[in-house]
């Protein structure tokens, strides 16, 4: 089943919880990469349109031929010269007699929410949950996808590890994981690398600097994006000897991080995962300096819906992929991020990341 059905099955049982006696006749996706998710088809530009029987993508000429021979299960429609695409979108409705229409919440602006309001003359659900749950679940062929990007990173990771010393600096360092990673064949990065040395390992989202990489701990974060699939690891080195407290920490990180991992399987909470992690944290007397959540979900996007942290409301659904991330952070000092990345299953998880996590002393 391709997306696009997925979408069609669901709609009949969508409730919105603002419009509960609201029913989605149809689906309207607008944004870049649910677009992307639903036709295998990637534009900066354009909108799908999908019904229970029926489904439209709306795009202008520069889009119109490559459309018509890839994508499947769906018509393309063409927006004509001096039209608008909500001009066209607004012909289809009519044409289809929707009354009730499912937009993307999230990532629709207020100007264009406005403009449809006025213009399409059926009632706005909003219904960006439908897409995300969607998302969510990754089918194997997704996760190959993900594990050829993670094994990329990996490949990009082995080939900077020679190169770190204190002769470079953050920047020249992010600058090599982005040119391997183009090298070795990824589409873009999946975000900005994080590399970040000395003091500045306590800022669990610091900037690459020009300053050359210090003494102490090296955090790296970064990704890889792969046929529109992305990748996300962190590793934390140490340039020269740590010590007995940097140890330890680096230690309790990882035990957090297993323990996290091990409680993971479909169904479960997310607040539960990042309890368990947080735990081992508290007890080794590190609890305040462990400020994010333990993971995110990812996929065509580096963060998508799902978290498992202490504000999460989320259930983990078998097919969901996440990232196992905690992390402590002494303010000034150092800090420790290990972020790994699993599939979860019906009684477990698979952990796609391959990396070695014992401390590598530099």
């Amino acid at each position: 089943m391709n997306n696009i059905e997925r979408i069609r099955q669901a709609l009949p049982d969508y409730k919105c919880d603002a419009m509960p006696e609201c029913k989605c006749d149809a689906m309207l996706v607008t944004n870049q990469t649910n677009r992307l998710f639903a036709t295998g088809f990637p534009s900066s530009d354009g909108m799908l349109l999908v019904t229970a029987d029926n489904a439209w993508l709306i795009v202008d000429s520069r889009y119109f031929e490559a459309a018509e021979a890839a994508v499947r299960d769906c018509s393309v429609v063409l927006v004509g010269k001096g039209e608008k695409m909500v001009d066209r979108l607004e012909a289809v409705i009519k044409e289809s007699g929707i009354a009730s229409l499912g937009f993307e919440d999230g990532s629709v602006t207020y100007a264009a929410h406005q403009e449809w309001s006025e213009k399409l003359k059926v009632t706005l659900i909003p219904a960006e949950k439908l897409i995300n749950d969607l998302r969510a679940i990754k089918s194997r062929a997704d996760l190959d996808k993900m594990i050829k990007a993670q094994r990329l990173a990996e490949k990009v990771f082995d080939e900077i590890l020679p190169l770190i010393s204190t002769d470079m600096t953050e920047k020249d360092l992010a600058a090599e994981i982005i040119y391997r990673s183009l090298k070795n064949g990824a589409d873009d990065k999946s975000f900005d690398p994080i590399v970040v040395s000395g003091p500045k390992s306590s800022r669990p989202h610091g900037v690459p600097g020009p300053d050359r990489i210090g003494k102490g701990f090296l955090t790296i974060d970064f990704g890889v994006s792969l046929d529109g699939w992305c990748s996300d690891t962190t590793r934390t080195l140490c340039i020269g000897k740590p010590d007995d407290e940097m140890v330890r920490v680096y230690d309790t990180v990882l035990e957090a991080q297993e323990a996290g991992i091990k409680v993971i399987h479909g169904g479960v909470n997310g607040v539960y995962v990042d309890a368990t992690a947080r735990a081992v944290i508290e007890n080794a007397g590190y609890g305040e300096y462990f400020g994010h959540g333990f993971g995110h979900s990812l996929g065509l996007e580096v963060h998508e819906s799902l978290k498992a942290s202490q504000l999460s409301e989320d259930t983990l659904p078998s097919g969901a992929v996440i990232s196992a991330e905690p992390g402590i952070y002494l303010p000034g000092r150092f800090g420790v991020r290990i972020e790994d990345v699993v599939y979860i299953t019906d009684t477990g998880c698979e952990n796609i990341t391959k990396l070695p996590k014992s401390l590598v002393i530099l």
